[in-house]
Order: C-alpha cells, then sequence, then structure tokens
C-alpha cells in the first residue's frame, strides 16, 4: 500500500478513534484494573445473577428483582429496570451479556465517568421498556407496532444500554462515523430479524440521540479541542557533530 493511500487512512484513524484510544490507553496504563470498578462490579453482578437463576431455588427471586415484562406494571417495571440491565437474558449465551459489559460499560466508564455511564444505560433500558407498551397499544398492523404474545416476553440484559452508551460515548468524541455505523446495524437487525429487542435498540436510539441534542444545545459548552490525549511528538533528532 502505497504512503498516498495510508496517510489518509492514518489521519481518519487519528481523528475518529484517537482521542477515545487515548483516553482509554491512559486510564489502563496508569490504573489498571483500577480504571473501571463499576464495570468490574457490574460483570460479578451479571455473573451471580447467571449462577443463581440457574438454581432450583434462585429463579424466581432473580426474575422478582430484574425481570420486565411489558404485562407488569408501569411502576414495578421501573423499578425492576436498573437491575434489568443485569440480569442474562435466559435464551443468549451469559459470556455475550459480559463482554458487552466489560467492552462497552468499562470503555464508557473511562471515558465519561461512572455515574453517567449508569444514567445514559439506564434511560436507554428505560426507553426501551417503554417503547413495549406503546407498541404493544399500536398493535402488530402498526410499523412500528408489536403483537400481543410480545407482553410477556422477559426483558432482561445489558443490550438496549450497550447500544446507547456506544452512540453517547461516540457523540461525545467525536467518532460520528462510528456511531453511525452502529445505528445502521441496529436498522439492520430490525429489517431481518423484526423482532421485540431490534425495536427496544431503536427506542434506545433515539432516547440516547435525544439526550444529546438537550446536552449540546443547553448543556455546558463543548470544547473545541478533542478529547483525549493526542500521542506525543517525535523527539527531535540531536545535532549532529562536524565531520561526522
Amino acid at each position: 500500500m502505497t504512503a498516498w493511500t495510508t496517510t489518509p487512512l492514518r489521519r481518519f484513524a487519528r481523528r475518529e478513534w484517537g482521542p477515545l484510544f487515548w483516553t482509554v490507553r491512559d486510564a489502563l496504563v496508569r490504573d489498571k484494573w483500577r480504571a473501571a470498578p463499576m464495570t468490574l462490579g457490574a460483570v460479578c453482578l451479571t455473573s451471580v445473577f447467571q449462577i443463581v437463576q440457574n438454581t432450583s431455588w434462585g429463579f424466581q427471586p432473580v426474575q422478582n428483582l430484574g425481570s420486565v415484562k411489558a404485562v407488569d406494571p408501569l411502576w414495578l417495571a421501573v423499578l425492576r429496570t436498573p437491575l434489568s440491565l443485569f440480569v442474562p437474558a435466559l435464551d443468549l449465551p451469559v459470556w455475550g451479556a459480559l463482554a458487552q459489559i466489560l467492552l462497552v460499560f468499562g470503555i464508557s466508564e473511562i471515558c465519561i465517568g461512572w455515574w453517567r455511564t449508569l444514567v445514559i444505560g439506564y434511560v436507554a433500558t428505560l426507553a426501551g421498556t417503554t417503547y413495549a407498551r406503546i407498541g404493544l397499544s399500536l398493535g402488530p398492523d402498526h410499523p412500528f407496532g408489536l403483537p400481543l404474545s410480545d407482553r410477556v416476553v422477559n426483558d432482561t440484559g445489558p443490550s438496549a444500554a450497550v447500544v446507547g452508551l456506544a452512540i453517547y460515548v461516540c457523540w461525545r468524541y467525536r467518532a460520528y462515523l462510528t456511531g453511525a455505523i452502529v445505528i445502521a446495524v441496529m436498522i439492520g437487525e430490525v429489517l431481518v430479524k423484526d423482532n421485540l429487542a431490534g425495536k427496544e435498540h431503536l427506542a434506545a436510539i433515539a432516547a440516547v440521540m435525544a439526550v444529546c441534542v438537550v446536552r449540546a444545545k443547553w448543556g455546558p459548552e463543548r470544547s473545541r479541542v478533542p478529547l483525549g490525549r493526542r500521542p506525543p511528538p517525535a523527539a527531535p533528532l540531536p545535532p549532529q557533530r562536524p565531520g561526522t
């Protein structure tokens, strides 16, 4: 590959992922596992829920704490939603949920802080839960509607929060193309497999994008300098002695 083709690619990579990469790298080099304590706690909590819900005595208590269904009263769903992020879906492998939390929650915690990570994740998940009720009221014949059978679907797992956090971090660190790709993939998911989870992901994206618009319009003025540390410039070569 020639220099003409590699240089634009490098410039694009630095612009798109440089600030994000250096923020995560610096934190991991400096603090190691202490860079994301909330994420490690979330991984442990999800693992505990997975172990307990697969026992004969623990399934119902876990469902009572973190299982959300559209048929439940709204107040009960709102109370259960925070823990529902960390209850693995029964029909999906638990390693997928653990990997999502470790990667996306970890990057988000380093980049925007643990409490913003929890708030954005909760907003995204709650948006999906709210959409499920709206979709059921619209009915299966509406483009945004849902069939009546979805009212008893066990709606747990971190996927909506993961999608919402990915969009927010991409916006905050100006990785706009990456964020657009995430949105396109989620739209493709709905087109290929039209189910409750896919539509809830779109609802989560819409809610987080609304948060981004509000923050951009009425929140603190964003720095004009991209977030994250850029790599230090190369050290100048020492002066050569005469005759060398």
